[in-house]
């Protein structure tokens, strides 16, 4: 049998909320990392500045040019995976929409300040052949494309979609905030011995709750045998120690 790895929760009450309130260990969580995040994306702009002065000189060093757009990406990206890390342990509320864009897609917002004036200063710079425009512009407009891509969370966490998917989870595991999951797996469960998890492939089972799903592994579906399961109340799902 798979092991059971517990998530350790403070959220684990069956008390009935409309609402999300991130734990105070998540939030720290996420302040932490938003404080790397931003020092990264801090860097990431120093490199474009590096870039951008670099540009005025002749003659133009490709070499280092392409090692400072290099540099602005790694950093970039770090910085937005992080970010959206933190948004999960900590998410926003929709009920303010701007604010809800902006900590969501904040990454994508610094891909386009990190790269989209580097982009343009490349292509209109006097000093540079057509052939070096056409090399170090593709490779710029790459790093921002991907940075963009990067950046973005087309699936944001709201605290109203925890609060929707907990209840959802509580209304079908009397009362119990508390759900299995697995590495590679795309759903979680309310059972541990669901057949989609419980397999001679699973080494490990986790458990917690919709949250921790959500912070550790992104994930957002209720595993749709295990709702049916629940519904037709053959059996009450079980906690392991």
């Amino acid at each position: 049998m798979a092991k059971i790895t517990k998530i350790e929760d403070s959220d684990s009450s069956t008390t009935s909320t409309k609402t999300f309130i991130a734990t105070d260990e998540s939030k720290a969580k996420a302040k932490n990392l938003r404080i790397i995040a931003i020092v990264s994306w801090i860097i990431a702009i120093g490199f474009e500045v590096g870039a951008i002065l670099l540009l005025r000189k002749v003659p133009i060093n490709m070499t280092w040019l392409i090692v400072l757009i290099v540099a602005d990406l790694i950093f970039a990206v770090v910085g937005s995976i992080l970010w959206k890390k933190s948004n999960r342990l900590d998410p926003a509320s929709e009920k303010d929409k701007i604010k809800f864009f902006v900590q969501n897609q904040l990454g994508l917002i610094i891909a386009i300040i990190a790269f989209l004036p580097l982009v343009i200063l490349i292509f209109t710079n006097k000093n540079m052949s057509g052939k070096q425009k056409g090399i170090l512009g593709s490779i710029a407009v790459v790093a921002l494309v991907i940075a963009g891509i990067t950046g973005t969370d087309f699936n944001p966490p709201s605290q109203e979609e925890y609060a929707e998917q907990t209840e959802e989870v509580k209304s079908l595991n009397n009362g119990n905030n508390h759900v299995y999951w697995t590495k590679s797996g795309k759903s979680y469960h309310l059972y541990q011995d669901c057949s989609y998890i419980n397999t001679n492939r699973t080494n490990e089972i986790f458990e917690g709750t919709v949250a921790n799903a959500r912070e550790l592994k992104n994930i957002t579906d209720l595993c749709d045998r295990c709702a049916n399961r629940a519904k037709k109340g053959t059996d009450i799902p079980t906690t392991t120690e």
